[in-house]
């Protein structure tokens, strides 16, 4: 099996070194680059083609949300990590909508960032649907629906329930009880939805849902 390719972005050294250092002790795990600066992970991205980006927030020139916002508008596949010191940073919303698959604080366990690294390659929602739904649910309380209108009819009524229920923070199986089908069911209804709408993972998904007002901060 072909191992995770993982390119570390923080300007701070220590932090690289030590992200390395995890990382690189996994069997199935390549660090194949550093970068100091969202400018230069746009160059390593290109060059190198990770799997994944563990992307800091705060650079000095060009950030971790322009450089993520700029690789996702380039149509990059890497799947986009973002790494922070508080899980309510403001600018993580920011980050998800740019394009991040989701968020990593720099504080977890040395098995947690593995983890996280693994899950992110499998392309699956980074973190528990409830935490990312949390913090989504923060920052839309302060902002107004931008997609409202967006047109549905492609969805079918099985489809825009699963996006309800994606919205809502439920993972896979969840969703799988709540309608009372098998998780390759809502597997393949969850690929659909994202196909349809043009979204790039799950998590775009629940930040679409808030958008279009489909689903209301606070909601149950």
């Amino acid at each position: 099996m072909r191992a995770i390719k993982v390119l570390i972005v923080d300007d701070q050294a220590l932090v690289r070194a030590g992200f390395r250092m995890i990382l690189e002790a996994q069997p199935d795990l390549e660090v194949v680059g550093e970068a100091g600066d969202g400018s230069a992970a746009i160059d390593a991205v290109r060059t190198l083609r990770p799997d994944v980006v563990l992307m800091d927030i705060r650079m000095p020139g060009v950030d971790g949300i322009e450089a993520t916002r700029r690789l996702t508008e380039a149509g990059a596949q890497s799947r986009i990590v973002i790494l922070t010191t508080y899980d309510l940073d403001e600018y993580v919303f920011d980050a998800l909508a740019a394009g991040a698959s989701g968020f990593l604080l720099k504080h977890v366990p040395p098995e947690e960032l593995v983890r996280g690294v693994r899950v992110a390659a499998s392309g699956e929602a980074l973190l528990a649907p409830s935490i990312t739904k949390r913090l989504i649910e923060e920052f839309a309380r302060q902002r107004a629906p931008v997609r409202a209108g967006t047109d549905l009819k492609t969805l079918t009524d099985r489809e825009l329930e699963v996006l309800r229920l994606l919205g809502r923070g439920l993972s896979n199986p969840e969703i799988a009880r709540e309608l009372q089908v098998g998780e390759a069911t809502v597997k393949t209804h969850v690929a659909h939805v994202l196909d349809k709408l043009e979204l790039r993972d799950r998590v775009q998904a629940v930040i679409f849902a808030y958008e279009i007002g489909l689903i209301k901060p606070g909601a149950a």
